[in-house]
């Protein structure tokens, strides 16, 4: 069964205070919702290595973008500092995104990209979706779908075509004056 996540992020234990907001979006550029959290308080900042760099995502007054386009097999999430630099897009594979008890969410196919503002891609979880077929919870039409949609994303960020991350600022800047 795919794990079905939510953009309020209402499980997140870390998070002590929070404001949230979200909204539907239908513009030429992009069909779908968007979220996003600002972390006013949290337990503990987090940080990723990515070999020999380390990413902190998660800290007092970091804001964390995440994009749901309607009718895509992604979803983005833009992780901004407390100073509102982008430190990282996290760029989830997934079987599709929909909104559910009016809180938008993906169905998640394992498979994940991470976009640093460098420019260098990451493949993440790869284990993850080959121990899903392997265990019957995807079946092959997944998992080729999960690859596919990985490399057409690779193939656009290398050529600047991805669109929806040159949204992150502006799509920020548009929930930043609703939350709650």
């Amino acid at each position: 069964m795919l794990k079905r996540k939510f953009g309020n992020r209402s499980e997140w234990k870390r998070i002590i205070k929070s404001k949230y907001s979200q909204s539907y979006l239908n513009t030429k550029e992009f069909k779908g919702y968007i979220t996003l959290l600002n972390t006013i308080q949290v337990t503990e900042p987090l940080s990723v290595s990515y070999g020999e760099k380390k990413v902190k995502i998660v800290d007092d007054g970091y804001m964390w973008l995440q994009q749901f386009p309607l009718e895509k097999n992604h979803a983005v999430t833009t992780m901004f500092n407390v100073n509102g630099e982008i430190v990282q897009w996290y760029i989830d594979i997934c079987l599709g995104n929909g909104i559910e008890n009016g809180i938008p969410w993906m169905d998640d196919l394992f498979l994940d990209l991470v976009l640093l503002p460098s420019g260098e891609i990451i493949d993440k979880d790869a284990d993850e979706l080959e121990d899903a077929l392997s265990k019957g919870v995807i079946d092959k039409n997944l998992y080729d779908l999960a690859w596919n949609e990985a490399g057409a994303i690779k193939s656009l960020v290398r050529t600047g075509e991805f669109d929806l991350i040159k949204l992150s600022n502006s799509h920020r800047d548009f929930l930043f004056s609703t939350l709650k």
